[in-house]
């Protein structure tokens, strides 16, 4: 009887090269306008999960009051998420490929449907935005995203469906 030992290792996670996550943060932060009147700023692409931030401003208040940020912001910043994390679910798909060759595979990127459930007040000098890829398909991609305060606290949450064919 042969006996086998169990093995120590893992397989190693899939990481993006600089070149392709420099490439996706620019097309994000930099050619889409949009996010730069929200301020989105990314800190953080996996195969499997997208971070950004966005800093309070005057220009987002949408509560005077209270210094309470836009429901649209959120809304808003939610969607982009949603569309960067199936970015990097699409680049993460076809690793065969360069950099360069994966980074124009988004052309044809749009969202088809949008939930957003407000849980909480966005109060705060900045909030989180997180994103995860549900489900990849060959047309359609799911996902879920969570808008959340400088204290981790959950203030939003949002599905959405993209058109990726």
């Amino acid at each position: 009887m042969k006996k086998t030992t169990p093995s120590t290792s893992a397989a190693a996670p899939m990481t993006f090269e600089p070149e392709f996550i420099e490439g996706l943060t620019r097309i994000f932060e930099d050619s889409i306008v949009f996010n730069q009147v929200l301020g989105l700023k990314i800190t953080s692409i996996t195969p499997d999960k997208v971070k950004a931030r966005i800093a309070m401003r005057p220009d987002l208040v949408g509560h005077a009051a209270y210094n309470r940020i836009h429901g649209g912001v959120i809304s808003a910043g939610l969607d982009s998420m949603g569309g960067l994390a199936v970015m990097a679910a699409i680049g993460a798909r076809h690793m065969d490929e360069t950099p360069s060759q994966r980074l124009h595979r988004f052309a044809k990127l749009g969202t088809i449907d949008l939930r957003v459930d407000y849980l909480r007040p966005g109060i705060g000098e900045r909030f989180e935005l997180h994103a995860e890829v549900m489900r990849l398909g060959s047309r359609v991609a799911s996902t879920r995203m969570e808008f959340l305060g400088a204290d981790g606290k959950l203030l939003s949450t949002g599905s959405a469906a993209y058109i990726i064919a």
